[in-house]
C-alpha cells in the first residue's frame, strides 16, 4: 500500500508561478514512475508530467517548455514546477505513484493517487 500526499497548489497570476510536492508513503520501494495530472471542470484527466524510476521526463503538451518535474527518492517525493501559468492551467492536480514505468511495461501492477490540490490562475 502506497499513500501519497500533495501540496503547494493555491491562487497565481498569469505569467506567476507556483511549485507543487508530493510525498509518498508506505511501500515506497513499490514504485516506479510518478508523476502529475490534472483535472479542470467538465473535462477528463490529462497528462502534465511523469518521471521514471530512470529519471527518464514525458511531458503533455500543454506542460512543455513551462513545467519542469523532478523527484528525490531519499525523500520519497516528487516536484513540479510550474512556470510562466496560463488560466487554462487552472485545475485540480493530482499526484500518481504506478508500480510500472512509463516507458516500459505502463499499465501493470497497481496504481495510487493522491487526494489532488487546486491550482488557479486568475488575474
Amino acid at each position: 500500500q502506497v499513500q501519497l500526499v500533495e501540496s503547494g497548489g493555491g491562487l497565481v497570476q498569469p505569467g506567476g508561478s507556483l511549485s507543487l510536492s508530493c510525498t509518498a508513503s508506505g511501500n515506497i520501494f513499490s514504485i516506479k514512475t510518478m508523476g502529475w495530472y490534472r483535472q479542470a471542470p467538465g473535462l477528463p484527466r490529462a497528462l502534465v508530467a511523469v518521471i521514471t524510476s530512470g529519471d527518464n521526463t514525458h511531458y503533455g503538451d500543454p506542460a512543455k517548455g513551462r513545467f519542469t518535474i523532478s523527484r528525490d527518492n531519499a525523500k520519497n517525493t516528487v516536484y513540479l514546477q510550474m512556470n510562466s501559468l496560463k488560466p487554462e492551467d487552472t485545475a485540480v492536480y493530482y499526484c500518481n505513484a504506478e508500480e510500472a514505468d512509463f516507458d516500459a511495461d505502463y499499465g501493470s501492477g497497481r496504481s495510487y493517487w493522491g487526494q489532488g490540490t487546486q491550482v488557479t490562475v486568475s488575474s
